[in-house]
């Protein structure tokens, strides 16, 4: 899968030991925020989980995001990060669409 789509592998929603999950907070901005109708969320996901696994994994909750998902960019930790950006226990993930204003 390519970092420009947002395409849902198919291992994405497979069952983990909730033991073995890692628990990460999800900020949310701009339209993301609307979109998902909250400013943060937690999110357990299996250790070793990368930025665009957590992204597909928001993507197979909450469908709507599918809409920003090719223009928006992700943050690890308050510093741009790429999809590939492994996770860990207590990172902040930030969702981040683009921005337009005049």
């Amino acid at each position: 899968m390519d970092n420009n789509t947002c395409e849902v592998p198919v291992d994405a929603t497979r069952e983990l030991n909730p033991e073995s999950l890692i628990k990460i907070k999800v900020l949310f901005f701009a339209r993301a925020r609307e979109i998902m109708g909250l400013a943060d969320m937690t999110l357990e996901v299996a250790p070793q989980s990368t930025a665009g696994d957590c992204l597909m994994t928001l993507l197979t909750k909450f469908p709507k995001l599918e809409e920003i998902c090719n223009s928006m960019v992700l943050a690890l930790n308050e510093e741009y990060a790429p999809k590939s950006s492994t996770l860990k226990n207590g990172d902040e993930l930030a969702i981040i669409p683009p921005i337009s204003g005049g």
